[in-house]
C-alpha cells in the first residue's frame, strides 16, 4: 500500500539534494564485468583477446573510478577492488562448480564450453557470484548493477545479497527471481520461473517499509525445485533433499526429505 504521506514531489527533492554524477557509472560497472569475464574465461568470453593482466587492469580501473563516485570520499575504492580481484580465483572456481552442476543436471549439456558460452543461467551465475562479494563489502550500488545486467540479458533475477553455495544450476532459467535474504544450499538445481522470494512485509509506524530483515527462505542442500514452483517467506526452510514440485505455492517449512507436489 502506498503511505501517502511521502509525495513524489518529496522524493523527487531527495534525489536532487545526492550530488553524486552517476553519469556513466552504469556503462563502467557493466563494463568492468566484462573484463573480469574476460580474466576469468580468457578463451570464451574475450572478444578483444586481451591477455589476463590486461583484462584485470582495465576492470580494476573501470571498478575503481565508479566506486570512488559512488562512496563520496568515505572510503577506499582501491582497496575494495584489490579485495575484489583477489577474490577472483575462488570465483572462478566456484563457477567450475556450476558447469559441472550444469554439465551433470542437463544431458542436452555437450560440453563445458556449451555451458559457458550458450547458457543463460551460466552468466547469471557468474554475475551474482562477482556482485555477491562486492555486496558482502558494503559496496554501494555496484552489485545491483552487475546483477541488472545479467538480468536484462537473461531474465535470470538474482539479487546480490543472496546467499548460493556450490554447484549451483538453473535449468533453463527465464523468470527466476531469487531475493536479497534468501540462502541456498550446495547442489540445488532450479528450473524455470522459480520464485524464492517475501511473503510479505513489515511495515513500520509511519507506514513506510521496514528494510535490512530476513524476508526470503532457505534452501537446504541437494535440493530440486521444478518449474514455476513460488516458495516465500522468511521463516520459509526447505530441508536437504526435498524435491519440489512444479508449480507448487509454499509458505511453509518442509522437513527433510520430503517431496511436495500439487495435487491432481
Amino acid at each position: 500500500m502506498i503511505n501517502a504521506s511521502i509525495t513524489a514531489s518529496e522524493l523527487e527533492a531527495l534525489s536532487t539534494q545526492d550530488t553524486t554524477d552517476y553519469n556513466g557509472v552504469k556503462d563502467d560497472v557493466e563494463s568492468a564485468f566484462r573484463d573480469i569475464q574476460a580474466a576469468m574465461f580468457p578463451k570464451h568470453v574475450n572478444p578483444e583477446r586481451r591477455g589476463i593482466a590486461d583484462s584485470l587492469k582495465l576492470a580494476e580501473e573501470k571498478l575503481t573510478g565508479a566506486i570512488t563516485r559512488l562512496l563520496h570520499g568515505e572510503g577506499n575504492a582501491e582497496e575494495y577492488t584489490a579485495k575484489l580481484i583477489a577474490k577472483l580465483p575462488e570465483i572462478r572456481r566456484l563457477l567450475w562448480t556450476d558447469i559441472v552442476a550444469a554439465y551433470q543436471g542437463d544431458p542436452a549439456a555437450k560440453t563445458p564450453d556449451e555451458i559457458i558460452l550458450a547458457y543463460p543461467a551460466f552468466t547469471a551465475i557468474s554475475a551474482y557470484r562477482v556482485a555477491h562479494e562486492l555486496y558482502t563489502m558494503n559496496v554501494p550500488l555496484v552489485p545491483r548493477i552487475i546483477t541488472e545486467y545479467a538480468h536484462r540479458l537473461t531474465g535470470i533475477d538474482i539479487h546480490p545479497g543472496a546467499t548460493i553455495g556450490e554447484y549451483f544450476f538453473i535449468d533453463h532459467g527465464t523468470g527466476v527471481v531469487i531475493g536479497e535474504t534468501s540462502t541456498i544450499g550446495n547442489r540445488v538445481k532450479i528450473y524455470q520461473n522459480v520464485t524464492i522470494g517475501a511473503k510479505s512485509f513489515d511495515v513500520a509506524p509511519d507506514g513506510s517499509l521496514v528494510k535490512g530483515i530476513k524476508r526470503h527462505p532457505d534452501i537446504g542442500n541437494d535440493v530440486v525445485i521444478y518449474a514455476g514452483a513460488t516458495i516465500l517467506g522468511g521463516q520459509t526452510v526447505i530441508g536437504d533433499h526435498c524435491v519440489i514440485g512444479g508449480n507448487v505455492w509454499l509458505t511453509h517449512s518442509v522437513a527433510a526429505g520430503r517431496v511436495v507436489v500439487n495435487e491432481r
